[in-house]
């Protein structure tokens, strides 16, 4: 009888959480879409309240069920400020890039993570990084520029700065893998290093926005604007569905996928995310899938079969 292999398993556990995790947060887009064109919330105001909501939903649950997951060790304090501030961060480029290089071009950029995750992760991480995930990577990254409609050259008429921001969002988040990966290895529970960065990046994300920072797009112009919404409580329903859906269960998965993968490989799993928004946005919004977008699902989703039938990629070869 052939002995059951542990780290198989829990590859194979890693891969589905991921896979869930991306399906999740492909509800992300949606929600925001429908808040930005519903409301015209300026971004980093949404960018706060999704973070803070986040904290608001997490925190009851963790100290009523959970309350030695609120207790950290305060040699990671450091580590957890600076994991908020790489969220918050990633928060603003994103931001900055989509006003600077439009949505598209914007997604296929940030998506870049891919790329600078597998070779963060060969520097920093000793993650190896063979063929199949070399592979996995370039169709990842061909299939988000087609799903995302920036193959047209309209899309990329852009300045340098822009091209610049939206591969620094990408970067931000290769960085995020990166420290949730690390923090899996400083025995941080996924969810408890969830509350506290989300909890630092809400906190960087309101001082941005209360500070007269007038060279970031999107923040608000004075304290008042911080309740833009006002008493559209519609608005803030989707505001808190934005957070304690997605967001907080679409993290918090991926943080759990980041202790059982290597990073490179539960990012390029997570590249998946654009795939099921369109997907999701044919049933619920009626949007109409185009030749490109459907050919480059199919390359991301191959990328997908080639890591989950390779066992050496899922556990790091």
């Amino acid at each position: 009888m052939i002995p059951d292999n542990p780290e198989k398993h829990v590859s194979a556990r890693g891969f589905s959480i991921a896979f869930t995790s991306a399906v999740i947060l492909s509800f992300t887009g949606i929600l925001i879409r429908m808040i930005s064109e519903d409301y015209g919330l300026p971004a980093l105001i949404l960018a706060f309240w999704r973070e803070f909501f986040v904290v608001l939903t997490c925190f009851p649950y963790l100290l009523l069920f959970k309350r030695h997951l609120l207790k950290i060790n305060p040699k990671n304090l450091p580590f957890l400020i600076l994991f908020g501030a790489v969220l918050a961060l990633f928060n603003i480029l994103w931001t900055l890039a989509v006003t600077l290089t439009g949505a598209a071009v914007a997604t296929v950029l940030v998506y870049a993570s891919a790329a600078f995750t597998a070779i963060l992760g060969r520097i920093f991480m000793k993650e190896q990084l063979g063929w199949i995930k070399i592979i996995a990577v370039v169709l990842c990254l061909g299939g988000c520029l087609l799903v995302s409609g920036a193959t047209s050259q309209a899309a990329w008429q852009t300045n340098t700065v822009g091209i610049l921001t939206g591969l620094s969002s990408g970067l931000m988040y290769a960085v995020y893998s990166l420290m949730g990966r690390r923090a899996s290895q400083r025995e941080l529970n996924p969810w408890s290093a969830l509350f506290y960065t989300f909890l630092f990046a809400a906190v960087i994300l309101l001082t941005l926005n209360l500070l007269p920072l007038y060279f970031i797009p999107a923040t608000a112009s004075r304290p008042e604007e911080m309740f833009f919404l006002g008493n559209a409580w519609r608005g803030w329903l989707l505001l808190f569905l934005l957070a304690a859906g997605p967001t907080l269960l679409g993290f918090g998965l991926y943080n759990v996928s980041l202790s059982l993968l290597p990073s490179n490989t539960a990012n390029l799993i997570v590249t998946s995310e654009p795939v099921f928004t369109i997907i999701t946005a044919y049933f619920l919004l009626g949007e109409r899938l185009t030749g490109l977008e459907i050919v480059g699902s199919l390359l991301i989703l191959s990328a997908l079969v080639i890591l989950r039938l390779n066992k050496n990629a899922l556990q790091g070869g």
